[in-house]
C-alpha cells in the first residue's frame, strides 16, 4: 500500500480486541485516554520505551487530548484538540460571527 500511496487507517475503542498482526503493522498510531491495562498494552506493542510511553498515555485527558506515537513521528507528540465554542468561530469568523442567519442566505444568493 505503501507504494501506491495509500493509507489505512484502523480505528477502534478497545485496541486490544484487534488482531495482533494487524497490530505489528501499524507503524504510527494515534491514542487517545485508555483505562483498560489490555488495550494500553495492544497500542504499545512493538514500541521501544514502552514503560515511558504507559505514564504519557495514563496523563491524557479523558477528552481532547491524543498522543501520535510510532514510526510516523521522530518522537511522541501529544495534540490537544481546539473547542468549538463561541471564542473559536469568532475568532475563525472575525467580524462575520455576528451576521444573522438572514444575512447569510442573501449572501448565498437565497
Amino acid at each position: 500500500m505503501r507504494k501506491y500511496y495509500v493509507t489505512l487507517l484502523i480505528i477502534d475503542q478497545r485496541p486490544s480486541q484487534i488482531y495482533d498482526e494487524v497490530m505489528s503493522q501499524l507503524g504510527t498510531r494515534v491514542s487517545g485516554w485508555l483505562g483498560d491495562e489490555n488495550d494500553i498494552a495492544a497500542v504499545l506493542s512493538g514500541l521501544a520505551g514502552r514503560d515511558a510511553l504507559r505514564g504519557m498515555l495514563a496523563r491524557l485527558q479523558p477528552k481532547e487530548e491524543v498522543l501520535l506515537l510510532g514510526w510516523g513521528v521522530p518522537m511522541p507528540i501529544l495534540v490537544k484538540s481546539r473547542r468549538y465554542d463561541k471564542t473559536f468561530w469568532a475568532e475563525l469568523m472575525g467580524n462575520q460571527a455576528n451576521r444573522s442567519m438572514e444575512e447569510d442566505l442573501k449572501l448565498l444568493g437565497h
